[in-house]
């Protein structure tokens, strides 16, 4: 997929839920999936198949990245500190969650007008159609596949091995 001009994965940052701003650059030569999340959605057991993706592959190098979106039908309505426990509690997560952001519209993080643009959805619209869209990337921060809210993350197993 091809990249604007002058822009990298590795470029980007986003505060953590504890306020730590991150860096992308920390993941240079690893595999990443990016995911937009939410709290109350119909896909939220789906938090389940990504801790089973971060403990079954991040050693090998896999990163999962957890990025809470309350834009679609106001799913993810709590702070930082709710999110994280909410995360904890339900589903044991202890891959990387970030705070609350927009993914779509004027105000939508930079890290995600970059994905949309690198990999626009089907019918090449870039717009993020709901929660848990995920976004696979390989160990030189190219983005490989845009999947959509419906694909599990056990789906998407054949894709991450072939990158580790």
């Amino acid at each position: 997929m091809a990249k604007p001009a002058n822009t990298s994965i590795y470029s980007f940052s986003a505060r953590a839920l504890n306020g730590e701003s991150i860096g992308f650059e920390r993941y240079r030569g690893r595999p990443l999936l990016i995911v937009n999340t939410a709290s109350e959605c119909g896909f939220t057991p789906q938090y389940a198949g990504l801790q089973q993706l971060h403990r079954q592959y991040a050693a090998r190098g896999l990163e999962v990245l957890g990025f809470p979106c309350n834009q679609f039908g106001k799913q993810e309505p709590g702070d930082a500190q709710q999110i994280g426990s909410f995360c904890e509690r339900n589903f044991g997560v202890t891959f990387q969650m970030f705070e609350k952001i927009d993914v779509n519209g004027s105000a939508a993080h930079p890290l995600y007008k970059y994905l949309t643009q690198v990999a626009p959805g089907l019918l090449g619209f870039a717009r993020i159609k709901w929660n848990f869209t995920k976004f696979l990337v390989d160990r030189d921060g190219n983005v490989v596949k845009r999947y959509g809210p419906r694909t599990k993350p056990e789906a998407i197993v054949d894709d991450i091995e072939r990158l580790l």
